[in-house]
């Protein structure tokens, strides 16, 4: 794989962020986080591994994704009781809401919440229209914005308009799943963001979530995983029992394993940022 040229000039300590639950419908594994208690408990157990930044989808009583104030309040509360140093990233998503006029007051009424109830960071995908009229609204009321760029088409729409005030980072979000082309996306998608002055956290998801995180760190650049990436571990061979243990993963911590059915290994992609054969991380 070739170098890919640096997309940031920062030179601060990489953030690893988790996504504990994504748009996962409950009951694909048991340990999927969706109430405020659950994800207060996995936001705990990541913050004292040195996660930093939680990216979370609330759900209403229904399971439900909802960006309806009072839905966040209770779970941005509980959150922050349970890890008060913790960035809490919210999308303002369009499947969610599909009326961009709707968000922009949502972010309002958020905005207007109590501290311990407010989110810090508003996550907005480039590719859904009317993002920029949706991230003018969020940086008038002064939360940051995660800008979601999934393709190169949207990387070279942001270069050409430019990054947004108020914008934390810009989180390239690689949707190509096969292991072996997913970094290769990856590159791409960087080339066409070109040198910019805000950090760039860079991620994959289900097969190619860990060989893009590798790649990520090794480039330097901030990343990210949990269930809303990744039901398994990196050599896909068990399911994961938990938000904290794909972190450990991440960190490059041993974790017991979970026998579970055999699924295809992953090529041999991350045995230099674990230290060591997969074997290793069985025992």
């Amino acid at each position: 794989m070739g170098h890919t040229p640096d997309v940031t000039d920062r030179r601060e300590p990489i953030v690893l962020q988790c996504c504990p639950n994504g748009s996962r419908p409950g009951g694909v594994t048991p340990a999927l986080p969706n109430t405020p208690e659950t994800l207060a408990r996995d936001a705990s157990a990541v913050a004292a591994l040195g996660v930093r930044s939680f990216h979370v989808h609330p759900r209403d009583e229904q399971g439900r994704e909802s960006l309806e104030t009072r839905v966040v309040a209770d779970t941005v509360r509980a959150i922050r009781q349970a890890a008060p140093a913790m960035e809490i990233g919210i999308p303002l998503a369009r499947w969610v809401e599909p009326n961009a006029f709707r968000r922009t007051e949502l972010v309002q009424e958020w905005a207007r919440l109590p501290r311990d109830a407010r989110p810090d960071v508003v996550a907005v995908s480039v590719h859904e229209r009317g993002w920029e009229t949706v991230c003018e609204a969020v940086a008038s009321v002064g939360l940051g914005i995660e800008l979601g760029v999934w393709t190169t088409v949207d990387a070279v729409q942001l270069r050409v308009v430019g990054v947004p005030v108020n914008t934390v980072r810009v989180a390239v979000e690689v949707t190509v799943t096969d292991p072996d082309t997913a970094v290769v996306e990856a590159v791409r998608m960087l080339r066409e963001l070109r040198p910019m002055d805000v950090p760039v956290l860079l991620h994959g998801e289900e097969d190619g979530a860990w060989p893009v995180l590798e790649y990520a760190r090794r480039q330097g650049l901030d990343t990210r995983i949990g269930f809303e990436d990744t039901l398994t571990g990196p050599d896909g061979v068990w399911s994961a029992t938990g938000n904290e243990e794909l972190v450990r993963f991440a960190l490059g911590a041993a974790v017991a394993p979970q026998f579970e059915p055999r699924r295809r290994r992953r090529r041999g992609l991350l045995a230099s940022l674990f230290g060591g054969s997969r074997a290793g991380h069985r025992g």
